[in-house]
């Protein structure tokens, strides 16, 4: 055997054990070792589902007019209608909003009000109320409010958006899995 052959071993031998050394030290000093996706959940804290829905369907809103255009909330109603979404009655809000829309939410409907953000093309402002319980989302129409988002404008929004995130305050809410059909 070559000189140059026996020194190319050793190289290679001293990178091997350089390499297998990095790793076990890696993994000894693992400063995350333990923890799981969204750490420890506090006591009492409210468990959000930030699933987007796959069926406008699944969502239920109710539209306030926040301004003094007449008939504002049945007008939004109706689109959100033709989207098939499930809708309630529209009604007129206490206070006036000057913003496009103000959604307002609970733990259940977070991934639920992050679609309905995209049909404001991320323009709304997000109320979250932990205490908030049921699967309605309240939508409060604003002065600047011009027109909802086409399907193809919700799908960039949702897009540039990214996943929805844990409003502040709650943990992530278990995926129940789907029974599995027995043969």
């Amino acid at each position: 055997m070559s000189f140059a052959r026996v020194r190319a071993l050793v190289v290679v031998g001293v990178l091997a054990v350089a390499a297998v050394v990095f790793v076990v030290v890696t993994l000894v000093r693992d400063s995350q070792r333990g923890l799981s996706a969204g750490g420890e959940c506090p006591a009492g804290a409210p468990l959000a589902d930030i699933r987007l829905p796959t069926d406008p369907v699944d969502v239920t809103v109710k539209v306030y007019n926040g301004t003094t255009r007449a008939g504002l909330a049945e007008q939004v109603t109706t689109e959100f209608q033709n989207r098939r979404f499930t809708v309630k009655n529209p009604g007129k809000s206490k206070t006036k909003f000057d913003g496009v829309a103000e959604i307002r939410f609970g733990p259940e409907t977070a991934g639920d009000a992050q679609l309905l953000r995209a049909y404001f093309l991320a323009q709304s402002k997000m109320v979250y109320n932990s205490k908030r319980e049921g699967d309605v989302i309240d939508i409060v129409i604003g002065n600047q409010f011009q027109q909802l988002a086409t399907t193809t404008e919700v799908n960039q929004s949702l897009g540039a958006m990214g996943e929805p995130t844990l409003p502040p305050g709650s943990c992530l809410k278990p995926v129940e899995e789907a029974p599995k059909d027995s043969e």
